[in-house]
C-alpha cells in the first residue's frame, strides 16, 4: 500500500512538473496544464493511474477546501456587507437565470423528471471557483471589473450550496439507494429530518468560530512552536470538513464559513501563511485528479451528444453572465472576460451530483454522463480564456482607443513611451511631466485607462507587447521606452519584441528583484531598475540622518552604494547558475562594498563635506 501511494505521488508530481511549465510557456495557464497532466497519466492514455484515480480525487478535493477557507479569511463580514449589492445583484440573478434555463433544457427537451431537472440545473449553474480565482491571480486581473464581478458571483454560488444541499434531501426518491456506499450521519435519519440537521451543523460552525476557535488558537500560540500552530490550523480545517461531511454537507462550504467567521481574528495572517503552501499543492493535485478521472469510454460512445451539451451549457451560462455584465455596465472587454471566466461548470457540481446520486434523484448512468460534461467544460474554459486573451481582448482595446483617436492622438515627436502605469509607472510619469517631458502611455487595464484619461494623461488601452500597438505609439521614432509593467513574464516578452522590431530604441526596464534583473542582463539590457533598491537605500539615508549624519553625506553614500551594487549585479549574473560559486561571489561582493564604503567614510572625515546640509554631525558617529 505504501509503495503504491509513493508511486502515485511520484507520477502525479512528475506529470505536473512536465505539463504545467509547458502550459505556462504556451500562455494557456497552469489549470489547463494540471488537467492535461491528469489526462496524460490517466487510464485512457498512458495508464499510470488506473481506477484508483477516483479515490485520489476525494483526497485532492481538499485543495478546494483549503482554498475556500483562505477566501473566507480574506472576506471579513464588513467587506462582505460592502459587497452585498454585487453579491445579491449579480450573483443571485446569475444563479436564478442560469438554473431556470438549464432546468427548461432538461425538463422540456430531455424528458427528465422534475426532481432530476431541478437538481441538475442547480448543479450545473455553479462555476469553478478554483479555475476563475487561479486565472485572475496568474493574470493579475483580480482588481479589474471582471475580477471583482466574478468574485461576487462565486461568493453567492458558494453560499447557495447551503440551501441547495438542504433542499436535495426533500426531493429524494430513493433516499437509501447508495447509503451503504456513501455512509454518513444524515443517511441514518428519516429524510424529513435531514434539513434540520444541516441547519444545526451550520449553526454549530457559526458558534464554534465565534466563541471557541480564538481562545483555542490563543492557547496554542502561548506554546511558541510554529509547527504546533500549523498543526492547529490544519486541525481546524480538517475538523470542520469532517463535521460537514458527516451531515452530508460540502466540506468546502463549511470551511469557507469558518474562514469568514475568523476573518477578524487576531490570528488571521498566521492561519493564511500556514495553510497557503498546502492549498497550492493540493489544488494542483485536484485538477490532475479531475483530468485522470475523465471517462473517455463514455465520451467515445456518444461524443456528439456530450460535446453538444457542454457547448449548450457553456453558451447559456456565458449569455446570462454577459447580460448581467451589460446591466451592471461592464465595459465590453471586461464583460467578455467576465462571461468566459465563469462559463464552465465548477467543482461544487461534483459534490452536488454525487449527493443527488446517493439520494436516488439521478441514476448512475445520468450522473456519469453529467460528470463528463462538467469535466470537459473545465478543460475547455482555460482554452476559451486563452483565445480571448490573445485574439479578442487586444483588438477590443485597440478599437476602444481608436474610437477616441481625436482626443488621444499620439504625437510621434514625443521621445518617451511608458508601458504600464500602475504605482511604479505613474511615479515615473508624473516626475517626467513635472519636468516638462511628455510621454505616451500604454496600459492594458481598462479601469486604470479611464482614470488616467480623467487625470489628463494621454493613454492607449492595449497590450504593449503587440508590435502594431508599439508602432502606432511611435516606437520606431521614439528615443526610449520605459517598461513599468508589474508582471515579470510580460516584461521579458516586451524585451524580446523590442530587441527584434525596434533595435535602436533605448530600453529602461523595471525589475521586481535581483533575479529578474539577471534575466534582463542575459537579454542584453543594461538600464535595469530594481523597484526595491532605491527606496530601501534611501530609507537608510533617513535613518543615518536621524542618527546624526549630514543628509548630504548620507545621500552621497547612498549613491555610492547603489553604484557599487549595480556594478556587482552584472558580475553576479554570470555566476548565478553555479550555486556554490554564486554564494562565494555574493559574499566577496558584500565584503568589497563594505570596505569601499568604509574607505569613503575615512576620506569624508578628512574633508569638509557639508554642501547643502551644514548641520554638524552628532558626537559619537
Amino acid at each position: 500500500m505504501a509503495g503504491s501511494m509513493l508511486q502515485n505521488a511520484v507520477i502525479f508530481l512528475g506529470a505536473a512538473l512536465i505539463c504545467v511549465p509547458l502550459s505556462k510557456k504556451l500562455g494557456i495557464g497552469s489549470v489547463l496544464g494540471y488537467l492535461l497532466a491528469g489526462i496524460l497519466i490517466g487510464p485512457f492514455v498512458l495508464g499510470f493511474i488506473k481506477q484508483e484515480g477516483e479515490d485520489i480525487m476525494h483526497a485532492a478535493e481538499f485543495g478546494v477546501v483549503m482554498m475556500l477557507f483562505l477566501i473566507g479569511l480574506e472576506l471579513n463580514p464588513q467587506s462582505f456587507w460592502n459587497m452585498r449589492k454585487s453579491i445579491l445583484g449579480m450573483g443571485l440573478s446569475q444563479m436564478l437565470a442560469t438554473s431556470l434555463l438549464i432546468f427548461s433544457l432538461f425538463y422540456f427537451f430531455m424528458d427528465n423528471s422534475i426532481e432530476a431537472s431541478i437538481a441538475t440545473s442547480l448543479s450545473l449553474a455553479m462555476s469553478s471557483t478554483a479555475i476563475a480565482l487561479q486565472t485572475l491571480k496568474e493574470k493579475g486581473l483580480s482588481n479589474t471589473q471582471a475580477g471583482k464581478s466574478s468574485f461576487a458571483v462565486l461568493l453567492l454560488q458558494d453560499i447557495a450550496v447551503i440551501p441547495i444541499l438542504a433542499i436535495l434531501p426533500l426531493m429524494a426518491v430513493v433516499g437509501k439507494a447508495e447509503a451503504a456506499e456513501h455512509h454518513n450521519f444524515i443517511t441514518d435519519l428519516p429524510t424529513h429530518y435531514a434539513t434540520l440537521v444541516i441547519l444545526a451543523a451550520v449553526g454549530l460552525i457559526f458558534l464554534a468560530g465565534r466563541y471557541l476557535v480564538n481562545p483555542f488558537l490563543r492557547l496554542i500560540a502561548r506554546v511558541h512552536m510554529r509547527e504546533l500552530f500549523t498543526a492547529s490550523a490544519l486541525f481546524i480545517v480538517v475538523g470542520v470538513a469532517w463535521l460537514m461531511e458527516q451531515v452530508g454537507l460540502s466540506a468546502a462550504l463549511g470551511t469557507f464559513m469558518a474562514g469568514v467567521l475568523l476573518a477578524n481574528s487576531e490570528y488571521r495572517h498566521e492561519l493564511e501563511s500556514d495553510i497557503e503552501p498546502f492549498k497550492g499543492l493540493l489544488l494542483g493535485l485536484f485538477f490532475i485528479a479531475v483530468g485522470s478521472t475523465i471517462n473517455f469510454t463514455l465520451i467515445l460512445e456518444s461524443p456528439a451528444r456530450i460535446f453538444s451539451l457542454v457547448l449548450i451549457i457553456m453558451t447559456i451560462k456565458a449569455a446570462v453572465l454577459a447580460g448581467i455584465g451589460k446591466v451592471f455596465k461592464l465595459k465590453i472587454d471586461q464583460n467578455i472576460l467576465f462571461a468566459l471566466l465563469l462559463s464552465q461548470v465548477g467543482e461544487f457540481a461534483f459534490v452536488l451530483l454525487a449527493s443527488t446520486r446517493q439520494m436516488g434523484i439521478l441514476e448512475k448512468s445520468q450522473s456519469d454522463y453529467l460528470m463528463a460534461v462538467v469535466t470537459i467544460s473545465m478543460i475547455l474554459s482555460p482554452l476559451f480564456l486563452f483565445i480571448n486573451e490573445k485574439f479578442i481582448a487586444p483588438y477590443l482595446g485597440v478599437k476602444e482607443a481608436a474610437a477616441q483617436k481625436e482626443a488621444d492622438t499620439i504625437d510621434e515627436q514625443q521621445g518617451v513611451i511608458i508601458a504600464g502605469f500602475g504605482h511604479f509607472g505613474s511615479t515615473v510619469g508624473r516626475f517626467l511631466r513635472a519636468n516638462g517631458v511628455k510621454a505616451t502611455i500604454l496600459d492594458n487595464d481598462s479601469d486604470r485607462v479611464d482614470l488616467l484619461r480623467k487625470m489628463g494623461f494621454k493613454v492607449f488601452y492595449g497590450d504593449a507587447t503587440r508590435v502594431d500597438l508599439l508602432e502606432s505609439a511611435g516606437a520606431g521614432k521614439a528615443r526610449l521606452l520605459i517598461s513599468a509593467i508589474d508582471d515579470p513574464q510580460r516584461n521579458m516578452e516586451l524585451v524580446d519584441v523590442l530587441k527584434k522590431h525596434f533595435p535602436n530604441l533605448q530600453i529602461f526596464m523595471r525589475a521586481k528583484n535581483r533575479y529578474d534583473a539577471y534575466e534582463m542582463i542575459d537579454k542584453g539590457i543594461s538600464r535595469i531598475y530594481r523597484e526595491s533598491l532605491h527606496s530601501s537605500v534611501y530609507l537608510g539615508v533617513d535613518v543615518l540622518h536621524e542618527l546624526g549624519q549630514r543628509k548630504y553625506t548620507a545621500t552621497r553614500k547612498a549613491m555610492d552604494f547603489i553604484r557599487y551594487d549595480q556594478e556587482a549585479l552584472e558580475k553576479l549574473s554570470r555566476e548565478r547558475h553555479e550555486k556554490d560559486r554564486y554564494i562565494l561571489s555574493v559574499k566577496n561582493e558584500i565584503e568589497l562594498q563594505e570596505r569601499l564604503l568604509s574607505e569613503d567614510q575615512l576620506f569624508s572625515d578628512l574633508r569638509s563635506d557639508s554642501a547643502w546640509d551644514g548641520e554638524r554631525r552628532k558626537e559619537g558617529l
